[in-house]
């Protein structure tokens, strides 16, 4: 049984074509689509994290504020860089954000991918430690994150505090029980998907991946999930994990559909994000539903996968963003096995 949500980057463009022309707009419009999406049935509203990028760079005013206007869909980022993060004051953000949703936060986290900037996290106040890498810093701040949400006390206390304490070392708050078991990793390659299984985090994989083989991305993407899932098991965890993968999929079902994505190419293809690292990047799915289906039951990854994001063109509005899921839900999605 498959869930099924929606991805969204958050771009705004002050151009007359956007129909997301500033950061309220994203903002708000991101909100209004967790509502209409909820409303269709989806599972799931996620949303991309960038710095210094007109998109949206802000994840818990904005993951609070959906999941107090919703009441049961998934509220999750994919990714939250963690190169750029405070762990404590992180904690503290996404234990109130999932208070206030009910327990419905689902937060990627990750090393981050390429930024607008060069090395912005530097901007933010953070260096990696002599010898280490950026990467190296995000890894170690998703552990002290990850060891934060376990919600054991780690701080002493004042002996003449301002209000009464609990006995005993003092934890953050608010505390969010259940929330270090819906904390998932983005991951570009086979090792650190097994890191994650390690530490105990779900799984996403992206649109794109680091090339480990030559083969086509769902290809790849199956493979690392089998990778995951055995180190899981070895680790002995005693939950079940969670994978999602990330999908641009388009059911042509009139003409403004076809206008917009009836042209999409329909392959792979292998380029650059960051020096000397091939990537694989995955193809747009834009056809008919019938056809759509034949070709998403060929995808391994979506196969292997309990969880499908679809990325929405988010500057073409609310609406039309609705429509594009409420197409996918009702033509394509049960024959592929959801609900």
């Amino acid at each position: 049984m498959k869930k099924i949500g929606f991805l969204s980057f958050g771009h705004w463009s002050p151009s007359p074509q956007s129909g997301t022309r500033s950061g309220a707009d994203a903002l708000l419009q991101s909100i209004d689509l967790a509502v209409a999406a909820e409303e269709l049935g989806a599972d799931g509203a996620y949303f991309r994290v960038h710095h210094f990028a007109r998109q949206l760079g802000s994840p818990f005013p904005l993951l609070a504020a959906a999941g107090a206007k919703t009441k049961r869909i998934e509220l999750g980022t994919a990714v939250i860089d963690m190169r750029y993060e405070n762990p404590l004051y992180m904690a503290e953000d996404a234990g109130a954000a999932d208070l206030i949703a009910g327990g419905r936060l689902q937060l990627g986290i990750s090393r981050g991918s390429p930024e607008q900037v060069i090395d912005g996290w530097r901007y933010f106040g953070y260096v990696p430690e002599e010898g280490k890498t950026d990467a190296d810093m995000a890894r170690r701040h998703a552990e002290i994150f990850l060891d934060l949400l376990r919600g054991e006390g780690f701080a002493q206390p004042n002996p003449r505090p301002m209000f009464p304490n609990p006995p005993g070392l003092l934890r953050l708050e608010p505390f969010s029980e259940g929330l270090r078991d819906r904390i998932w990793w983005g991951a570009a390659t086979n090792a650190t998907a097994e890191w994650a299984a390690k530490l105990g985090m779900n799984l996403q994989s992206s649109t794109l991946k680091f090339d480990e083989g030559g083969q086509r991305l769902h290809i790849q993407q199956a493979e690392q999930i089998r990778a995951f899932r055995a180190a899981w098991k070895e680790a002995g965890h005693a939950r079940e994990p969670r994978v999602s993968v990330s999908r641009s999929i388009f059911a042509l079902v009139n003409d403004m559909d076809r206008a917009y994505f009836g042209g999409s190419e329909g392959q792979d293809h292998f380029g650059y994000i960051e020096p000397e690292k091939r990537a694989v990047f995955g193809r747009t799915y834009a056809a008919e539903p019938d056809v759509l289906i034949e070709q998403l039951k060929e995808d391994q990854a979506i196969a292997e996968a309990d969880t499908l994001l679809l990325t929405v063109p988010n500057q073409l509005g609310v609406d039309y963003n609705a429509h594009v899921i409420e197409a996918i839900l009702k033509h394509v999605a049960p024959a592929l096995g959801w609900r």
